[in-house]
């Protein structure tokens, strides 16, 4: 199994930057992707950026271009740096990590935007 602690969160200005950090301990080389999911009041959690353990990435179309997510995989640490943020990025990210046999989360981490 694997346990997740995210970190990075807080309040920001529209326009400014964060970066979310998720740090993986247990059975790290077990892991095959490493994402990072937002639930904002009132919806549903939803997918914004994951990368696999290959360095292969996507992304929510709201992110492209403003989002990038980089994984550290010997230390088990995926990153999430966010710029030219906006109100409706306002949620709690939680980072999540899969593989085979697991698939976990961390306790989530408040981003919020002042507009």
């Amino acid at each position: 199994q694997v346990q997740l602690v995210e970190s990075g969160g807080g309040l920001v200005q529209a326009g400014g930057s964060l970066r979310l950090s998720c740090a993986a301990s247990g059975s790290i080389f077990s892991i095959l992707a490493m994402g990072w999911y937002r639930q904002a009041p009132g919806k549903q959690r939803e997918l914004v950026a994951r990368i696999t353990n290959s360095g292969n990435s996507d992304y929510a179309d709201s992110a492209k271009g403003r989002f990038t997510i980089s994984r550290d995989n010997a230390k088990g640490t995926v990153y999430l740096r966010m710029n030219s943020l906006k109100a409706e990025d306002t949620g709690v990210y939680y980072c999540n990590a899969g593989g085979l046999r697991f698939n976990s989360w961390g306790q989530g981490t408040q981003v919020t935007v002042a507009s």
